[in-house]
């Protein structure tokens, strides 16, 4: 990288668009043809949304749309057309991941009729409705999380429905799960504890299992006091018996922060009464 120049483009201004427009309309091999008169470019540059190329790819698919010679631009004509395809919403090119990201960042954010704008967005423009649900299913357990455990069922059942059913039905599916998603109270613990784990696991390698939990299914490891002193949790008051599970070397290493939220701060205290100094709950 640090040899490479990095440019950022900008949008074009009003004045640049029209251009454009003009400079085609004159130019163009096959354009020039023809007798194009541009009544009305205000519908053509506010889709273009500054972008000159998409600009340009919208109004050929306009002028693909008359058969005769002599064509009349106004922006009915535009919208017309444009309401009737799918092409302004480019599914491999930046604009796509552009509106991805902040239809996930909208339900993060809490923010549901941001969320609902953004995936009409994407509904329009011929985005497939199983990569739409999968990109809920995991937010809802990434940012929601044990916030509301109901999220990740919703989520999940989304993706089933959706996948028979297929639009135009869809979108009222894809709409309930993104509104309610983005109405969920928000946590990424349990992302962020897979990911502490993750880490653990890289920078201290293959510890052993502490010899009470290993599993013992012959006589020579029974002998070996494999699975010896292990407390039958089951067979303790509140179901619960004080002993290690983490390596040694790893013991009171805490993992799972909950986070502050209803559900998980009556998981703190849970967790708090039962484990006491072991872990700071």
């Amino acid at each position: 990288m640090s040899r490479c120049q990095i440019y950022t483009l900008n949008s074009f201004e009003r004045n640049d668009l029209e251009k454009l427009l003009k400079n085609a309309v004159e130019k163009d091999e096959i354009l020039k043809k023809k007798r194009i008169t541009l009544s009305e470019t205000e519908a053509l540059i506010r889709l273009s949304g500054g972008d000159g190329r998409k600009l340009l790819n919208t109004f050929e698919l306009i002028i693909n749309t008359f058969e005769a010679n002599e064509i009349v631009i106004t922006n009915e004509k535009v919208m017309q057309v444009v309401q009737k395809n799918t092409v302004l919403y480019d599914k491999t090119g930046e604009q796509h991941y552009d509106i991805v990201s902040a239809f996930i960042k909208s339900i993060r954010g809490s923010d549901p009729n941001a969320a609902v704008y953004w995936l009409a967005r994407m509904i329009e423009g011929g985005e497939d409705v199983k990569f739409i649900a999968r990109r809920m299913l995991i937010l809802a357990s990434e940012d929601i999380g044990n916030a509301n455990p109901t999220a990740l069922i919703l989520a999940n059942n989304t993706f089933q429905a959706v996948t028979t059913i297929g639009y135009p039905e869809a979108r009222i599916i894809l709409s309930q799960c993104a509104v309610y998603l983005a109405a969920s109270p928000k946590s990424n613990a349990s992302y962020m504890a897979i990911n502490k784990a993750q880490q653990l696991v890289k920078q201290t390698g293959d510890l052993s299992v502490p010899i009470h939990l290993r599993n013992a299914p012959t006589k020579l490891m029974k002998e070996l006091n494999y699975g010896k002193d292990y407390k039958y949790s089951h067979d303790f008051e509140n179901n619960f018996a004080f002993q290690d599970f983490l390596p040694e070397d790893l013991q009171g290493t805490m993992l799972y922060e909950p986070g502050d939220n209803p559900r998980e701060n009556a998981l703190r205290t849970y967790l708090k009464n039962l484990w006491g100094e072991r872990y700071n709950y």
